[in-house]
């Protein structure tokens, strides 16, 4: 999925119409939701709307989370993979949500995360300081990419902030604890559309392609805080997913970073969480010096 040179300007157009596309999903959906909806409820409408939108394969199933489940808690017990899927908890009223879709257009990658809370604004106040101190991260992961940091110690640093402003990594409990991981093109049609452990089969394939050719030459397509991950970022698409929580609530956003041989940047800002901290004041807060050195 990556590329020494870099995806062409074209190909970045088309990742990033992909995005827009999972975000209008995402907003679209979000907007519609009803206390007593079920998180199934709302994949298949996700799943639905980006059918309709031209959408024939997707990086992994469309997730979605309600209230406790937002921070990957269970009331049954500890969080396994399996707690990743959908359920049919009901949203109620102030409670919080995440949607989490990965719509793939022409072979072209995207995935998001949208965090957002059934009501009114201030309606639940551990959601709104969350959300509000995530904007730090977005500065932070870019800061220490473009200072040529490896992906291990902007991981490292991104804990630093969450145990500065007192929250909990979520992305932990990922798969692999990865905080993103590595997009690009998928040409083959081969097993489109079909999916296992809640991703395509074309992922799961170009994945372990990678996997074996990212370590041969002593890197990871995953993004992760381990030995794996002590290198700089391949030139390429990634997919970067800061996931925090405070007791039963959990906030992320996901969205592709483009990393060169000499820069990064990220492939979009008219984004749903950027236009709300801009609304704020916070799209360019200043991240605490303990995470920054």
């Amino acid at each position: 999925m990556s590329n020494k040179t870099g995806p062409t300007s074209e190909a970045l157009q088309r990742h990033r119409d992909a995005q827009a596309l999972a975000y209008r999903c995402a907003e679209t959906v979000g907007a519609g939701l009803e206390a007593g909806v079920t998180e199934r409820e709302v994949a298949r409408r996700m799943r639905a709307f980006l059918r309709e939108n031209g959408v024939e394969d997707f990086f992994h199933i469309p997730f979605a989370w309600f209230g406790e489940r937002t921070a990957f808690r269970s009331l049954k017990g500890p969080w396994t993979p399996l707690h990743f899927f959908p359920t049919n908890k009901r949203l109620k009223e102030g409670m919080s949500y995440v949607l989490d879709c990965s719509p793939v257009v022409d072979g072209y990658v995207s995935d998001i995360g949208y965090a957002g809370v059934l009501g009114k604004p201030g309606d639940n106040r551990i959601f709104d300081a969350l959300m509000r101190d995530l904007a730090q991260y977005r500065t932070l992961i870019l800061d220490r990419i473009k200072a040529g940091d490896t992906l291990s110690e902007v991981y490292a640093a991104v804990d630093v902030l969450i145990a500065q402003q007192g929250y909990e990594s979520r992305h932990k409990v990922y798969p692999g604890s990865v905080i993103g991981h590595q997009v690009g093109r998928m040409t083959q049609r081969r097993n489109m559309g079909r999916y296992a452990f809640g991703f395509g089969l074309r992922t799961l394939e170009t994945l372990g392609r990678e996997i074996v050719t990212e370590g041969i030459k002593g890197r990871s397509p995953l993004w992760a805080g381990g030995r794996a991950s002590r290198h700089a970022p391949t030139p390429g698409l990634w997919a970067v997913e800061p996931h925090i929580g405070f007791r039963n609530v959990g906030v992320k956003f996901e969205e592709l970073l483009i990393v060169t041989e000499d820069d990064a940047f990220w492939l979009d800002d008219d984004l749903p969480h950027v236009r709300r901290w801009q609304e704020q004041g916070l799209a360019a807060v200043p991240v605490l010096e303990g995470a920054r050195s």
